[in-house]
């Protein structure tokens, strides 16, 4: 099983920034797709045509755990919280 660290180097699934669409506007991980935490519960039908795993990331991992808690409770089970964006920035170095 890869770590979340190898799942992020090999790009396994689908990177998603939770934060606001003009906090992704200034700074972003390339190759991340932009869902707004307060869009997840809206867009739970377009996730699920994403490819697994989900590895999910704001500024601090307080969204993106949040992110990733709607997401199991809707019947996800392949997601992760990557925290904020230095520590995948630090996972690609």
């Amino acid at each position: 099983m890869e770590t979340l660290k190898e799942m992020i180097l090999n790009n396994s699934g689908t990177l998603i920034d939770v934060r606001s669409t003009m906090e992704f506007e200034m700074e972003h991980i390339q190759g991340a797709i932009n869902i707004p935490l307060d869009e997840v519960p809206h867009r739970i039908e377009e996730m699920r045509k994403l490819q697994a795993p989900y590895i999910l990331y704001c500024r601090s991992g307080n969204r993106s755990g949040m992110a990733a808690s709607m997401l199991k409770q809707s019947g996800f089970s392949d997601v992760y919280n990557a925290g904020g964006i230095e520590d995948v920035k630090f996972y690609m170095n």
